[in-house]
């Protein structure tokens, strides 16, 4: 049973969803938030005369809906950084090496259905579709 789920963890599809899980999932909002509450008070202070505003300015100084906020464009980009980079070292990188020992035939590959099981089950399926028409 262990050997079948570990075929079917390595699948190059399973770990592709996988990693747009993690991405999506729990771990963004860990890092949202340590990037919003530490990083972008640290980026806010480098402001300019309203520290509060943040790194930026307003296009029109009468409306504070023309803010260009770059203290939030940076702060998304570490977010970016630092979840692409956990993703890849936890995940990407102990696939490849499990992907790589597999092609050198230090670990076997998924389990492939013996000729006898395939005979098998077309058989099964054949007295399945009797049953139905009879």
């Amino acid at each position: 049973m262990l050997k079948g789920f570990k075929d079917f963890l390595m699948r190059g599809n399973v770990v592709d969803l996988a990693v747009a899980v993690v991405i999506g999932a729990a771990f963004t909002a860990i890092v949202t938030a340590f990037t919003t509450g530490l990083i972008k008070p640290l980026i806010n202070t480098i402001g300019g005369s309203d520290a509060a505003k943040g790194l930026g300015f307003n296009i029109l100084s009468a409306n504070d809906a023309t803010f260009l906020d770059f203290g939030g464009v940076i702060n998304a980009a570490i977010n970016f950084v630092l979840v692409a980079g956990v993703v890849y070292f936890v995940i990407v990188l102990p696939v490849k090496h499990v992907q790589e020992r597999r092609k050198r035939g230090e670990e076997a590959g998924p389990a492939e259905a013996t000729d006898v099981e395939l005979l098998t089950e077309i058989r099964d399926l054949l007295r399945a579709q009797q049953n139905r028409q009879g």
